[in-house]
């Protein structure tokens, strides 16, 4: 059963309860050191399923047992922790690149929208990186968080960029999306489409497969056989030739123990 305070101890926030803003700071950057983003949790073997989720069964793999998943659970879950510690927290809907291509809708990443002592607030424990370790606040201002660069583009017709620079970079978007309140079922249209189109399961597959957590200063992601580590704004990307690397890689990121890795 869904447990907040055992899912506190699970992100190394024992009693952190407070609804402020240094409070829920603590509650995503630890969300993300402590569970990775792992595409291969997903279980579908029964179909495909991301609406109608159950989410006691979800809780006890996805965070006591430390498997972690995707968006569809992590932020899923970490959105109840948050109402239950009495955040007004709301669901949101976003687009990337990648899945427009792929599904052609703008409803696909989800992540969540807190509302703070008269200020707006985006928070994301469930994207595999590189992006923001802590929430960023609505604002036109660029956001820095160590090292890296942050800021909102309004692109018109109530669509905004989430945008984002490394130290010597140029801006690139992580993703686009509406300042709208979602519900579980916006998502329906992606789910059928990722049933009527399903995608092959990474596990073994060295081409495909998804993986990303977070350390104190930056993040690690798995893409495939491409490996990227962000270090205090520092950016480098790798081609793992090696599959016995690859493979160390993937133990390693969803083991957290980073130590090593460069």
């Amino acid at each position: 059963m869904f447990d907040a305070e055992a899912y506190l101890r699970a992100i190394g926030c024992d009693g952190e309860r407070s609804v402020d803003l240094e409070t829920l700071r603590r509650l995503q950057k630890r969300h993300l050191m402590a569970i990775p983003y792992n595409i291969a949790a997903q279980d579908f073997t029964d179909g495909i399923h991301l609406v109608e989720l159950d989410e006691d069964a979800m809780f006890r793999t996805v965070v006591l047992d430390g498997r972690g998943g995707t968006c569809f659970q992590l932020n899923r879950l970490f959105f109840r922790l948050l109402r239950e510690l009495g955040y007004d927290a709301t669901l949101m809907a976003a687009g990337t690149a990648e899945g427009r291509e792929n599904f052609g809708t703008e409803v696909e990443h989800m992540f969540i929208r807190v509302a703070l002592d008269g200020a707006e607030w985006l928070v994301d424990a469930g994207y595999p990186g590189p992006s923001y370790l802590e929430p960023l606040l609505v604002t036109d201002a660029v956001q820095t968080q160590y090292g890296s660069q942050f800021r909102l583009v309004d692109q018109g017709d109530g669509v905004y960029a989430l945008q984002r620079r490394v130290r010597g970079g140029r801006w690139s978007v992580v993703y686009t999306f509406r300042f709208l309140e979602r519900r579980w079922d916006d998502w329906k249209e992606l789910e059928d489409h990722a049933r009527a189109n399903p995608a092959p399961a990474p596990d073994g597959d060295l081409q495909s497969g998804l993986y990303g957590r977070t350390f104190d200063n930056g993040q690690v992601v798995l893409k495939g056989r491409r490996y990227l580590t962000v270090r205090d704004g520092r950016e480098r990307a790798r081609t793992v030739v090696d599959n016995d690397e690859h493979r160390a890689l993937v133990r390693q990121i969803l083991s957290g123990d980073l130590s090593g890795l460069s």
